[in-house]
């Protein structure tokens, strides 16, 4: 397995930049434009085991997969959730976001993503992968949410 962290400060309200984790698709293609669909297929009542139904488009090929809620936490100086599901049968993926107040119009935001490999002979793609994805998602976060301030 291979985990890839980034952090950085955004200079916008902590529940700013969490509205953008809301489930909705409209706000998930902001910060994710390659997401095409994303339909609750179970919902609960703490928001753990939550699942919703996503498509991606990557070039022109579209994937299909569940996300499961795996965490969720929120609290008014600190926020978390992450996200769990199976690429195409090859990768097991979690996504995890971090909030913490720092005042009212700074937030300090991380991203962990993790990937197992499921069928061995993909491993050494694994071996060459960078954190590119990683903090190209994390910069694009910080210019969504200080954009919509």
């Amino acid at each position: 397995m291979k985990e890839w962290s980034k952090e950085i400060i955004i200079e916008a309200p902590i529940e700013a930049i969490w509205d953008l984790f809301d489930g909705s698709l409209e706000k998930m293609q902001l910060m994710m434009p390659q997401v095409i669909e994303n339909k609750p297929v179970k919902i609960t009542e703490e928001v753990v085991g939550s699942i919703y139904r996503q498509r991606y488009k990557e070039g022109k090929r579209i994937e299909e997969y569940d996300v499961e809620t795996l965490l969720y936490l929120d609290e008014p100086n600190e926020k978390k959730l992450k996200v769990g599901f199976i690429l195409a049968n090859f990768f097991d993926i979690t996504a995890l976001y971090e909030l913490k107040k720092i005042d009212e119009t700074k937030t300090q935001f991380r991203y962990t993503a993790t990937n197992k490999v499921l069928k061995w002979y993909f491993k050494p793609f694994l071996l060459f992968a960078g954190d590119k994805v990683v903090v190209s998602f994390v910069n694009r976060v910080k210019e969504v949410a200080e954009s919509a301030k």
